[in-house]
C-alpha cells in the first residue's frame, strides 16, 4: 500500500486552511444537554458518571483544592470524547498531536505549581530537599528534584500522545493486513480482523484510561500543591 503510516495524524485541512479548531469543538457539541425537570436515562447516566468521576478525584483534596473540580471534570470529558471520536474511520485525533497535549498539560501544572509556591511557600521548597539529606548531596539532590519538577508536564504529554498514537498505528497496521489477507487466505483474514475488532475494544478503554490517567495526575499535582 502507497498510504503513508502516518497520514491519519495529520492534522486536517478545508480548502488549504487548518481544521484542527473546528475539529476540537466538535466533541463538546456530542454532549446531550437537557431543559426538562425529569431528565432520561441518558443525562441521567452521564451525570452518574459525571458525579461519580468527581467524587473521586476530589476526594483527597481540601476547599481549596476542590474549586479546580469543574475544571478537571471538564477536563476528563474533553481528553475521553477526543479520543474516542478518534477511533472513528477517516477521524483525527488531536490527542495524538504532542503540541497539544503539552498546550494542555504546561498550564495546568503550572497553575498549581504558582499555587503551592503562593500559598505554603515553604512546604512547596520542601520538596526539593527530603529530610534527613547529608549535606555533600544536598546540591545534587537539589537539581534532581527541580528537574523532576520540570519535567512533569513533559511526562503528562508525551505518556499522552505515545499511548494513543501506539494503538492507532497497530489498528492501521493491522487493517492493512486484513485488506491484504482478504484475497490471499480467508480463514487467515477471519482470525486478522476477529484480532483487529479485540483490539478496537482495547483502544475504546485505553481512550478512557489515558482520559483519567492524565486528569487524576493533574490532579495529584494540584493536591501536592494545595
Amino acid at each position: 500500500m502507497n498510504e503513508n503510516l502516518f497520514a491519519s495524524f495529520i492534522a486536517p485541512t478545508i480548502l488549504g486552511l487548518p481544521a484542527a479548531v473546528l475539529v476540537i469543538l466538535f466533541p463538546p457539541l456530542l454532549i446531550p444537554t437537557s431543559k426538562y425537570l425529569i431528565n432520561n436515562r441518558l443525562i441521567t447516566t452521564q451525570q452518574w458518571l459525571i458525579k461519580l468521576t468527581s467524587k473521586q478525584m476530589m476526594a483527597m483534596h481540601n476547599t481549596k483544592g476542590r474549586t479546580w473540580s469543574l475544571m478537571l471534570v471538564s477536563l476528563i470529558i474533553f481528553i475521553a470524547t477526543t479520543n474516542l471520536l478518534g477511533l472513528l474511520p477517516h477521524s483525527f485525533t488531536p490527542t495524538t498531536q504532542l503540541s497539544m497535549n503539552l498546550a494542555m498539560a504546561i498550564p495546568l501544572w503550572a497553575g498549581a505549581v504558582i499555587m503551592g509556591f503562593r500559598s505554603k511557600i515553604k512546604n512547596a521548597l520542601a520538596h526539593f530537599l527530603p529530610q534527613g539529606t547529608p549535606t555533600p548531596l544536598i546540591p545534587m539532590l537539589v537539581i534532581i528534584e527541580t528537574i523532576s519538577l520540570l519535567i512533569q508536564p513533559m511526562a503528562l504529554a508525551v505518556r499522552l500522545t505515545a499511548n494513543i498514537t501506539a494503538g492507532h498505528l497497530l489498528m492501521h497496521l493491522i487493517g492493512s493486513a486484513t485488506l491484504a489477507m482478504s484475497t490471499i487466505n480467508l480463514p487467515s483474514t477471519l482470525i486478522i480482523f476477529t484480532i483487529l475488532i479485540l483490539l478496537t475494544i482495547l483502544e475504546i478503554a485505553v481512550a478512557l484510561i489515558q482520559a483519567y490517567v492524565f486528569t487524576l495526575l493533574v490532579s495529584l499535582y494540584l493536591h501536592d500543591n494545595t
